[in-house]
């Protein structure tokens, strides 16, 4: 299933129906008053989040949505039917923005959450209400209202405790596939992942945890170069960052100088991404030297960063990592809670 995780739609709820100018026709009631119903509200437009869905991909192919307008009022006083309301599915982490002021209308990350993003028009009041004792036979009613109409981003951020950052080709697609059941593409050349892959971790007493195998990135990310915002909008969702290096002698770069380009790009996209909790896992190991490990292990202990030494190929250090990760997401659930 192809992954779509920002559209661009635009939606117009029902219009109110018209009210209605009708008068008592009866045979022996000559001087019948005025008996005009009102108009049907308008459909509402409401977004909700669907647990069943994991992509925008649906509303790629519809880019505009409209709520069915009310029923004009009847004489006899029988008032019209209110306009079905529209329900427009989103996963869950969805967040709702104007799209052409940049305002976030709703951030819909749980299950069933909803917003009402248009409201129907209210329907015209049929010509029964305007009768008085010195207007005794109104021969008018109200219009109803028109429906309002938006036009709004819906843009997806994955839900995961851990996310796995780093530079392209650092290992997180295939840590993923060994801590998990999910099955990423993995090759060896840069941008292997063009999409977010989530795998859930079980862990020991039935405790599990979803992890997040993010694109990689390049200098410049924040700013939309490479993958850019498609990796950086994710990271925003997740609890616990794991910063995967790559410490093999065919990667380019020192290994401290790498973990530094990340942590740059993620501070110039949100400050806040900087405070979250981080663990440093240096990958391939067993195709690297003892001096580019030493130069990343002693930059983690001198920053008092969390620090695993893994080969993902081999399992060397995975189940550390995995306890260690699955105890920081205990601890960090229990804080919410509180």
């Amino acid at each position: 299933m192809k992954f779509i995780d920002y559209v661009k739609i635009e939606v117009k709820a029902g219009d109110g129906g018209r009210g209605c100018v009708s008068f008592r026709r009866e045979k022996f009631i000559p001087k019948g008053g005025p008996n005009g119903g009102d108009g049907g509200r308008g459909g509402h437009i409401i977004i909700r989040t669907d647990p069943q869905l994991y992509t925008l991909l649906d509303h790629v192919y519809r880019k505009t949505y409209g709520a069915e307008r009310g029923q004009h009022g009847m004489g006899k006083n029988m008032h019209g039917r209110d306009g079905k309301d529209l329900l427009i599915s989103v996963p869950v982490g969805t967040v709702v923005k104007n799209s052409e002021t940049g305002e976030v209308l709703a951030d819909l990350d749980t299950p069933f959450a909803e917003i009402l993003i248009a409201k129907g028009g209210r329907g015209g009041l049929g010509n029964a209400h305007f009768a008085t004792s010195t207007r005794q036979a109104p021969r008018f009613a109200q219009p109803g209202e028109p429906g309002e109409e938006i036009k709004v981003v819906l843009e997806l951020k994955l839900l995961a405790d851990v996310g796995l950052i780093g530079l392209p080709n650092a290992g997180k697609s295939t840590l993923i596939a060994a801590i998990s059941s999910a099955r990423p593409k993995i090759a060896a050349y840069p941008f292997t992942t063009l999409k977010p892959n989530l795998g859930v971790v079980k862990t020991g007493n039935f405790q599990s945890f979803v992890v997040a195998d993010i694109p990689g990135l390049i200098e410049g990310a924040h700013r939309g170069v490479g993958l850019g915002f498609q990796f950086l909008r994710h990271v925003e969702r997740t609890k616990l960052l794991v910063h995967l290096v790559d410490v093999s002698e065919m990667t380019p770069g020192d290994p401290v100088d790498n973990l530094l380009k990340v942590n740059r790009e993620l501070g110039l996209y949100s400050r806040e991404l900087l405070e979250r909790p981080l663990t440093v896992a240096a990958t391939k190991t067993d195709v690297a030297s003892e001096e580019r490990i030493r130069r990343l292990r002693e930059y983690c202990k001198m920053k008092d960063i969390p620090y695993f030494e893994i080969s993902a190929m081999t399992a060397r250090g995975v189940t550390e990592l995995v306890s260690h990760l699955a105890l920081e997401v205990r601890k960090l659930r229990e804080q919410e809670e509180k």
